[in-house]
């Protein structure tokens, strides 16, 4: 990670960095650490008769046989996450390359590495684990086919938890188990670029401003999506908090008012405590309350899985 004066204003420039940290990231890594540390969690899954009051984050990943490998085991293990599922070898392992401007916003590039190598088949090798499991949580660093593969091995009592980030276009088969589908205002727009409520959402986006008009082509984004086919949708929009949409109707969950200091992995903050309260049985609206908050209580710290907050620190924001 490298923090900046300001971000590049214009193609090829190329800013000095007045500060360099080398943190473990990834994106699996982030949300299993965070889901770890907000849970304090001490039981793997989610057996047939129900769900555990503290589920444990397990991560099926790959690293390379690298030290930023054994670096990201390391923390995971620390974190108290199940690491029996990280894979070793293909490739060098996945970095995120991160710059950070004054105002805690950041730019990300990433390079999945060896988390790119995950295939339907290490899917199909980590089935026991997948049938245990109250939540699957997972991206689009991994190829869309392992995404594919974990969907059509869900078991009907767990529920998917997808951030299509980077995004790309989602086929139905995935999109059907989505519960929540996650994403942010640009990831949502990306989604429904080819769809005519995408189009009738830029035209009044374009149209007004505003936060009451920001709100509203929120929800009208949000419902737009579940048009698509996931069951579920949540959308983020950092200090503004996010908002839950279901087939009820959309709900607005606001953020606490935090002094941001680096926004890097809010977003994974948010969506790894969103489904580890989805695994202990919430509601999607409560849990939601409870992951603007972790999120909020990662901007206030720098990096990324160092600034995720135990469940005490998140209690008392």
């Amino acid at each position: 990670m490298a923090e900046s004066q300001r971000t590049p204003a214009s193609e090829g420039e190329s800013p000095r960095a007045s500060r360099r940290s080398a943190p473990a990231n990834s994106v699996a890594a982030e949300r299993s650490v965070s889901a770890a540390r907000s849970s304090d969690a001490t039981i793997a899954g989610a057996g047939p008769t129900g769900r555990p009051v503290n589920p444990r984050a397990t991560s099926i990943a790959r690293v390379g046989d690298d030290a930023h490998g054994a670096l990201l085991r390391q923390s995971l293990r620390e974190a108290g996450a199940d690491t029996r599922a990280v894979l070793g070898g293909a490739a060098p392992t996945g970095v995120a390359l991160i710059t950070v401007d004054p105002s805690g916003d950041n730019s990300i590039v990433v390079a999945p590495g060896a988390n790119a190598r995950l295939t339907p088949a290490d899917v199909t090798a980590a089935q026991e684990l997948l049938r245990r499991a109250a939540v699957v949580s997972t991206q689009l660093e991994i190829p869309l086919e392992t995404v594919a593969e974990v969907a059509r091995r869900l078991p009907p009592t767990s529920r998917l938890v997808l951030n299509p980030s980077p995004p790309a276009v989602l086929p139905a088969e995935v999109l059907r188990v989505c519960d929540p589908l996650v994403v942010n205002e640009h990831e949502a727009r990306f989604l429904l670029a080819g769809s005519d409520d995408g189009g009738a959402a830029r035209a009044r986006e374009e149209a007004g401003d505003g936060e009451g008009v920001a709100d509203s082509l929120v929800a009208e984004q949000a419902t737009a999506l579940l048009s698509l086919g996931p069951r579920s949708v949540v959308v983020t929009l950092g200090a503004r908090g996010a908002l839950v949409a279901t087939a009820e109707g959309t709900e607005r969950v606001d953020s606490p008012a935090v002094r941001a200091v680096d926004t890097t992995g809010a977003g994974d903050a948010f969506t790894a405590a969103l489904a580890w309260r989805l695994a202990r049985g919430e509601e999607l609206v409560a849990a939601a309350r409870f992951a603007v908050r972790v999120g909020a209580a990662a901007v206030t710290r720098e990096g990324a899985q160092r600034s995720f907050p135990s469940l005490g620190e998140v209690e008392a924001l």
